[in-house]
């Protein structure tokens, strides 16, 4: 009987453990990626709750690629990388810029794009260049938490200009189509498709801020050394085979990798 016993424990041991890895499979086959939804055209909210965008694009194109489930999950801008350390999501795909300063809480790919920072101001407006003595007087406004917030404060701020910084891109546009601010400094795409669809012919591109162009990178956390190096076998193999190209003429006709 005791033998019997034994016998019966170990045979459920060993199911239990056999779920148990199934589960775990399971587990590994959905693959959670944290994104803003709010910084158009790359993520953004629809009417109807869905996050669309480039980088949504762009993360469901590699899970497809990787064969497993995409979940997306929207986080603040300014507790995106805490939310990513506290495992809330596995990966961070926002249009994150590799700095330096990132690299000491994330792990980033390869690029998946690159893009210069642009200025936007009022379409009456005396500016004509995006140099920083141009800028002296002026109250710039930016994303806080952003390589375009340094830039402000760092750069412009040390010009003459007050840098005013907004928990979302979009609070800091509307502050410009509102004449609260003389202009607003950001990503150059996301400027240049708020030109194009939603600006109502207010502003006007004043131009490239010289020397920003940065590379827009997938984060991970710092140990996840295996989940970084099969997003980059899987952005290569979606450059390789056209997709990225299929997904980029949807927003921008023009080259941004």
């Amino acid at each position: 009987m005791q033998i019997s016993k034994r016998i019966l424990s170990a045979a459920g041991a060993a199911l239990l453990a056999m779920a148990a890895g199934s589960l775990s499979a399971q587990a590994a086959e959905k693959l959670k990626i944290g994104t803003e939804g709010a910084y158009p055209p790359f993520n953004t909210i629809t009417s109807d709750g869905k996050v669309v965008g480039f980088d949504i694009d762009i993360a469901n194109a590699l899970c497809a690629q990787m064969k497993v489930e995409c979940e997306i999950v929207t986080q603040d801008w300014d507790g995106i990388i805490p939310a990513l350390q506290a495992k809330k999501f596995d990966a961070i795909i926002a249009s994150m810029s590799i700095t330096e300063e990132r690299k000491k809480q994330v792990a980033f790919t390869n690029k998946y794009y690159t893009t210069p920072l642009a200025l936007v101001a009022p379409k009456d407006s005396d500016l004509t260049s995006a140099d920083p003595a141009a800028l002296a007087g002026k109250t710039v406004g930016a994303q806080a938490s952003t390589t375009q917030a340094d830039y402000a404060q760092n750069t412009y701020g040390k010009a003459g200009a007050e840098a005013k910084l907004y928990p979302t891109q979009e609070e800091a546009i509307t502050d410009l189509t509102n004449g609260r601010l003389d202009a607003v400094i950001s990503d150059k795409f996301v400027l240049v498709d708020w030109l194009k669809k939603a600006s109502d012919g207010c502003c006007k591109l004043v131009g490239d801020v010289k020397g920003t162009e940065t590379q827009a990178g997938i984060a991970v956390r710092l140990d996840d050394t295996a989940l970084r190096d099969k997003l980059n076998t899987a952005i290569d193999a979606i450059v390789a085979d056209g997709t990225y190209k299929k997904i980029q003429a949807k927003y921008f006709d023009f080259d941004i990798y």
